[in-house]
């Protein structure tokens, strides 16, 4: 053995470690608004944090002390105050903004919520539905991606597409398929009012939810179905989408299949999925490492809970997903855009 890699080792684990408590408490502040209040007062003491916050002084000098420790929140002994700088702010307060990571905290505190489920559902082999999983995983996962959907969708990933957004200014028939809770959905129907988007989910819930926002906002040339993917109507569509999703479904070649049945004729599939390459040592990094985690709890256990069951996983890669898409018809795949958590593809039948 060698000392100096287990030194080194250890040492990772245990800032692993920390950062596990550290999310925990994120999410603790999170949801008690202490990062907001830092944010709006400014340089201030535990007791002035806890007053405006209406919290419990000791708790939160405990808290604080440890997101310090960790440097989520800046301390100034002189002065015996803490503070958030620009770039703590931007993570940990400014909700919505794409620099902020609460919703991956909150999908992951989710997850160890159920972690007896995620751990009978890895030693039994057997599928677990998305349904089934914690509250914190429906909303999180949308509070996650709905920044980076709202700063590329209409900027660069539509665009990204041959001619796809003059039809939807003009207007045109869109299905965005496990829409979830409906972030794309509302956007582009926000953002093309000539055209009529229908969203579909096969989770209930997450249909309820994303037609009360729609609702709420007065949106009227948006629909929200409960449907599994392949049973969507024929409403002659000219574009449908898929965000994120592909690779959580059972049968992606059937639903891909279904997809361009469903086509008009010159219409076009937007396909996004995770970031990835072709290879696992391609992805050997921080990203493809979170990745392959939530694919092992969430993405192929629900697969798996599904007919087919081919369990693709979050990190299947541009020629994986090729290959699917070609088995279910579509000959003209090409990766128009990338970010750096996202790639999509432009899929046609010729």
């Amino acid at each position: 053995m060698d000392a100096e890699k287990l030194s080194q080792l250890t040492q990772k684990v245990i800032g692993d470690a920390a950062g596990a408590v550290g999310l925990l408490l994120a999410y603790i502040g999170d949801q008690s608004k202490v990062y907001t209040t830092m944010d709006e007062l400014g340089s201030s003491t535990v007791k002035e944090i806890a007053d405006k916050a209406g919290l419990d002084e000791r708790y939160l000098r405990e808290f604080l002390s440890s997101n310090a420790a960790n440097g989520y929140v800046t301390y100034e002994p002189a002065e015996d105050k803490f503070s958030l700088s620009p770039e703590q702010a931007a993570v940990f307060a400014k909700d919505g903004e794409p620099t902020c990571l609460q919703g991956y905290f909150q999908a992951i505190v989710g997850q160890y919520a159920e972690h007896e489920k995620a751990v009978e559902t890895f030693q039994s082999g057997k599928g677990r539905p998305w349904g089934e999983h914690h509250l914190c995983c429906f909303c999180g996962t949308d509070r996650f991606f709905r920044p980076g959907y709202v700063g590329n969708l209409v900027s660069n990933w539509i665009p990204s597409l041959s001619g796809v957004e003059d039809q939807l200014k003009a207007g045109a028939k869109v299905a965005d398929i496990g829409c979830g809770l409906g972030s794309t959905t509302i956007i582009m129907a926000q953002t093309y009012p000539n055209s009529t988007i229908h969203g579909y989910d096969f989770h209930g819930p997450s249909i309820e939810e994303a037609s009360a926002r729609a609702k709420e906002l007065g949106l009227t040339n948006i629909e929200f179905h409960v449907s599994d993917a392949r049973e969507i109507p024929d409403n002659g569509y000219d574009f449908a989408c898929i965000f994120d999703a592909l690779h959580d479904m059972g049968d992606p070649v059937g639903v891909a299949n279904h997809i361009k049945n469903v086509l008009s004729d010159d219409g076009t599939f937007m396909l996004v999925e995770p970031a990835a390459a072709d290879n696992l040592e391609g992805n050997l990094n921080t990203f493809g490492g979170l990745a392959y985690g939530f694919s092992t709890i969430v993405c192929v256990p629900t697969s798996r809970a599904q007919d087919v069951g081919l369990c693709l996983g979050a990190q299947a890669g541009p020629k994986r997903l090729t290959d699917v898409l070609n088995s279910a018809g579509f000959h003209h795949v090409r990766e128009s855009a990338r970010t750096g958590t996202n790639m999509v593809f432009e899929v046609k039948q010729a």
